[in-house]
């Protein structure tokens, strides 16, 4: 079937004009050259050359002899940490940190977002959104400062519930403020990326659907949530990418000497043979093994989610 005219033109129109920026940016390639280079350089040396430190988790790294000068011992520090006794145990503590964070956490800025779309009024919108985006500039050591004052014997919470429990002492209730203060913390932030993805909805498929006598969870399922649902599959995938990176600074800032048996996870656990027992080679061992977990567990839920949502994945 031959094309009609419009078409063509239409064609030879975009080719012509993709030729035009094409010869442009030959004759102009210094300027791209000049604004690109910072970004590549920042991302060369603080992205990729850091990488070459890698190969201290296969040395007895010495700091005085350098990776060169360093004995090489294979997969032993491996080997080490799966061995250990301890290492079920920091393993689940941080899976289940991570887990419960996940199944708690990720939900909470989506529900924000479906109750931030229903508020008409865009002046308490914004002051409302205002005050949920705040915890989010807060620093997480200020944060944790704030949560031991809560929940101290003579804190609020025991005032309010007339007990004097230390809750930072109590294994159990660790997982819990965790994943908890995270949610206070990052929700409102998390929620902005939805909103913006909400506001693609069609308003003239809501008006029809309120028309056509639909409640609310009806309105969402059929306008609303097809708006976002391409935005919620990627983060769930890159947040599943990040199951083992839990929060360091967190984790350690909340933890005492009372609370190791649900606190003392992987990265608590790098940092304390790394910086503080200087067993360099065995706490970069650990960490290698933190993060190739990370990448199967990122390619395996974006393969699984693109046969589940039509092939759509990252």
């Amino acid at each position: 079937m031959s094309k009609t005219p419009s078409t063509a033109l239409a064609q030879e129109g975009g080719n012509s004009k993709m030729h035009n920026t094409l010869v442009y940016i030959r004759q102009h390639w210094q300027l791209y050259v000049f604004f690109i280079m910072p970004a590549f350089l920042l991302t060369v040396i603080f992205r990729y050359l850091p990488m070459g430190g890698v190969a201290i988790a296969f040395l007895d790294y010495n700091p005085i002899r350098g990776i060169l000068g360093s004995q090489f011992v294979g997969f032993s520090h491996f080997s080490r940490f799966l061995s250990s006794p301890d290492f079920l145990s920091y393993l689940m503590n941080t899976l289940k940190l991570s887990v419960f964070g996940l199944l708690w956490g990720f939900p909470a800025p989506i529900l924000l977002a479906f109750l931030l779309n229903r508020i008409i009024s865009k002046s308490k919108k914004q002051k409302i959104q205002l005050v949920l985006y705040m915890p989010n500039f807060i620093s997480v050591i200020v944060l944790c400062g704030i949560v031991r004052i809560l929940l101290s014997p003579t804190g609020m919470i025991n005032m309010l519930l007339g007990t004097n429990y230390n809750f930072m002492t109590m294994p159990q209730a660790f997982r819990t403020i965790y994943i908890a203060s995270g949610i206070w913390q990052g929700a409102g932030w998390g929620s902005i990326i939805y909103t913006a993805a909400l506001s693609n909805a069609s308003k003239d498929l809501k008006e029809a659907a309120v028309l056509d006598g639909a409640n609310i969870i009806q309105q969402i399922k059929t306008v609303e949530w097809p708006a976002i649902k391409d935005t919620v599959m990627v983060q769930f995938i890159m947040n599943v990418g990040n199951i083992m990176s839990v929060g360091f600074e967190k984790a350690y800032a909340l933890q005492t000497d009372l609370n190791m048996d649900a606190s003392e996870i992987i990265s608590t656990y790098v940092y304390k043979k790394g910086l503080i027992d200087g067993d360099y080679g065995f706490s970069t061992a650990v960490g290698l093994f933190n993060t190739v977990i990370n990448v199967i567990l990122l390619v395996s839920m974006n393969a699984i989610v693109k046969k589940m949502n039509d092939g759509k994945g990252i």
